[in-house]
Order: C-alpha cells, then structure tokens, then sequence
C-alpha cells in the first residue's frame, strides 16, 4: 500500500482541523473538585456525579482532563480507583451513544493506559454485551424498557417518527443504544463500579448532550428523562439515594447540572466553547 503524501498528511494535521485531543488545562482539578464538593452537600454521591463529570470530559475529547478526574476521585485508595475506573469506563462506553465512537475511543485509550498497574489489574476483562441466541430477546426487552421510562407517555409516538425518518432508526436506537448500550447488563455492579444506573445514565446523558451543543430537544428529553426515573421508582437500581436523587431531578438540580457542565466546557474549551463542534479558524 502507498505511503501518504506529505502534502495529504500535513493537510490532515492542520491547526485549523484540530486533530488531536484537548489537552488538560491549568485548574481543571479544582473545576471537578467544586463540583464533587456542591454535589455531596446535596447528597449526590460520587459515583453519581463523577458519571457526570466522566460524560462532559469525553465528550469534549479530553483525555488528559480524564485522567486528572479520575486520580481526583480516588485519591490512594486501590479499591477505590478501581471502582472508580470501572465506572469511567463504563460512562465513556455509553458516550459512544451520545456523541460517537472516535472520542470514546481515544479518552479510554488513554485513560488505561495512564492508570497504576495495581488499578489496572484489577478491572475486568471479560465482555458482558455480546448478543446470542440466549440474551437477545431480554436484551430488547431492557432497551424498550429503558426507552419508555425516559421518554412515556410519548414512547410510541416518538418511535412512529423516528421510522419516518428511517424506518430502521428506531429499531438502531432501541436495540443496539437502549438495550446494549445505556441500558446495564443483567448482573453488574461485580466488580463494583460497573453499574451505572439509571439515575446516573440520564445525568451522562444531559451532561455529554450539553457539552455536544445543537442538540437542545435532546438534553431537554433527557432532564425530563431523569425526573421519570423518580415517578416509575426505576431511580432504585443505582447505587443513589433518594434525597440526592430527588434533588438532581428539581429545577435546582437541573441547573446544577447544565451550570457544571458549562464551567467544565468553560475550562477545557479555554472559553472558546465546546471542542465538539467549534467553528475552525480560517486557513488563510
């Protein structure tokens, strides 16, 4: 096979294409810090709002920033960072939903390889979302489920559109992102860490939405998401409490979220906005 030319290359790894991944910047520590700190005086606890801070981060393609989260939260507790870990892992896992696979891939990459041997053996290695013959009609029925908690009493209708659109788009997003993807497998949580739950699935899914930008309707969705996780009691799969659960499903918590999200944009964006989709500078 033919080497690149180097004009090709040069073009590919231009400054205004923004090529590779944000580095971490100065602070960013204390930014996940004072949102650790607001949410555990409203009893939101860490694996709750650590998914949060993990969905922001990857969605802004910041694997540094990541791995600075990550040693925050943990601190020199091994048993600790690896639970924590796990449910990194598992939040940049469902950010493929959200806002593609190439982030995923390029913050879990890192973020693995940055972690102590110690903390790196003792994650999981074995897949838990392989279909078969024998788990795939449960594994639709858990994405349906998932589907009308977040989104009833409008969960037919929006699949009615959705098939307008394309008739197989329902068929991707239930499936294949609700059922194997958002939705947690049948017998997690061993080792710990690797639930992430409901009430945290919908904070991952405002905070990577938010981050994204464009996609307004979405985060709306899916703030009304988490409040219907309080009304159907599916809120009590996850390793939340009540108290903070409630409170993340208020107006008060709502704007907690989307304000944090905003100041970890402010951060890592270095004020210039989301690194998802921020206009190029020109070429010339």
């Amino acid at each position: 096979m033919s080497k690149l030319s180097s004009a090709l290359k040069a073009l590919i790894e231009a400054p205004f294409a923004r090529a590779g991944t944000t580095p971490a910047p100065p602070g960013i520590r204390s930014v996940f810090e004072r949102i650790g700190r607001h949410a555990e005086s409203k009893k939101v606890e860490q694996p709750t709002w650590l998914a949060m801070t993990t969905a922001a981060t990857v969605t802004l393609n910041s694997p540094e920033s990541l791995i600075t989260l990550h040693g925050m939260a943990s601190g020199n507790d091994i048993k600790n960072a690896v639970k924590n870990a796990e449910m990194m892992r598992e939040v940049g896992l469902k950010c493929i939903g959200f806002n593609g696979v190439p982030r995923t891939i390029n913050c879990l990459n890192a973020f693995r390889a940055s972690l102590p041997e110690p903390v790196g053996k003792g994650l999981t290695t074995k897949s838990s979302r392989t279909p078969t013959s024998a788990n795939i009609e449960a594994t639709k029925q858990r994405g349906r489920q998932l589907w009308n908690s977040i989104y009833r009493p409008f969960e037919d209708k929006l699949l009615e559109k959705l098939a307008v659109a394309h008739p197989d788009l329902p068929i991707h997003i239930v499936n294949s992102e609700y059922g194997l993807l958002f939705s947690d497998p049948p017998g997690r949580d061993a080792p710990p860490g690797q639930a992430v739950g409901r009430i945290a699935t919908s904070a991952v899914a405002v905070a990577a939405l938010r981050a994204q930008t464009g996609v307004g309707p979405q985060v709306i969705s899916h703030i009304f998401g988490l409040r219907k996780a309080l009304d159907d009691g599916s809120w009590e799969d996850n390793t939340q409490n009540e108290e903070g659960a409630r409170w993340l499903a208020s107006d008060e918590g709502g704007i907690w979220i989307l304000e944090s999200v905003d100041e970890i944009v402010e951060a890592i964006g270095k004020g210039q906005g989301s690194t998802f989709a921020t206009p190029r500078a020109s070429k010339l």
